[in-house]
């Protein structure tokens, strides 16, 4: 059994009394190192946050699927890649590398008197690695792909762009994709949970970053009714910014019910007429801004207050 230093993440040996990256000495009863609740010998996945424990699969019906049904993420998850810089006509974004992993999406027991039906049944999905946005796309990024600003909210600089539809997104995506050589796309609901959350440096918040939605989002209570500057509240454990609140995320999914089953790499429903968006925005309250909400919409629909997240 390997059981994670709560101090600073780093794995050990069930024998092992002290972390050998710290020094921090481990406490006889395993516990969470997300949100520090304690643990059985058995258990892979905390029961309250969701977040991996670090115990070695059992290869029995536990994970309901055999090692061919349910292939491994390629990537070490030790191995962490420095961000990458990219800059379309002066203006520059950044990407975030994130380690593939496993972990419990949807509605764990931390947000069961929160969640919604949607959100059911919370399930184990394994991801490869992928990249993803630091911030929100800007309209300056925007603008400067697409020559003009859909935005309701303007006149401040590094707003996240608004008011835009799935598919202007796709379009948007075209045309930096032409633009710089490489495949940006919109994130998958499962990659962009598993960002919000952390990753597998998951410290099994309820919103991204924080168990204090004030200091990461801007929302209902504190949004005055206008959208905020990117990158201006605290960022989640991988340097992301704004994956609570501020304004709603596309998604590239179709809408639809989870499964109970195992997934790797989902890719959402097979079938729908709506699309997926996440993170709540600076008009939701705070239950609507959690990290497992979901919502929907047409993807035409561009009345709302929706932005988008690269992801690559």
């Amino acid at each position: 059994m390997t059981k994670i230093c709560s101090y600073c993440g780093s794995a050990a040996s069930d024998e092992s009394r002290f972390c050998s990256k710290c020094g921090k000495e481990f406490p006889n009863t395993l516990v969470c190192s997300g949100c520090g609740r304690p643990l059985n010998a058995t258990d892979r996945f905390c029961a309250y946050c969701g977040r991996p424990t670090g115990v070695a699969p059992d290869n029995s019906a536990s994970l309901q699927a055999s090692s061919t049904d349910m292939p491994q993420p390629t990537s070490n998850n030790n191995l962490v890649s420095p961000p990458v810089d990219f800059n379309v006509r002066g203006v520059a974004f950044r990407m975030i590398p994130v380690t593939g992993g496993t972990f419990m999406m949807g509605g764990t027991l931390m947000e069961m008197a929160h969640a919604s039906d949607d959100e059911y049944p919370a399930h184990q999905v394994t991801l490869d690695s992928f990249m993803i946005g630091e911030t929100e796309v800007t309209q300056e990024l925007w603008t400067a792909v697409m020559g003009k600003n859909p935005s309701h909210y303007r006149n401040v600089d590094n707003l996240p762009v608004d008011h835009v539809s799935w598919y202007d997104c796709q379009e948007f995506l075209e045309k930096l994709n032409e633009m710089t050589g490489q495949t940006f796309r919109l994130p998958t609901e499962a990659e962009w949970e598993f960002a919000a959350r952390g990753g597998n440096l998951s410290r099994g918040y309820k919103f991204s970053g924080s168990d204090i939605i004030d200091e990461v989002a801007w929302y209902e209570y504190n949004g005055d009714e206008q959208t905020h500057p990117v990158a201006t509240m605290k960022p989640n454990e991988l340097g992301l910014y704004d994956m609570t609140g501020n304004v709603w995320e596309w998604c590239q999914d179709r809408y639809g019910e989870y499964s109970e089953q195992p997934q790797v790499n989902p890719k959402g429903a097979e079938r729908g007429g709506e699309r997926v968006m996440r993170g709540g925005g600076m008009g939701e309250y705070e239950n609507d801004c959690r990290n497992s909400m979901r919502s929907s919409d047409s993807k035409y629909s561009d009345d709302n207050l929706v932005g988008l997240r690269l992801a690559l």
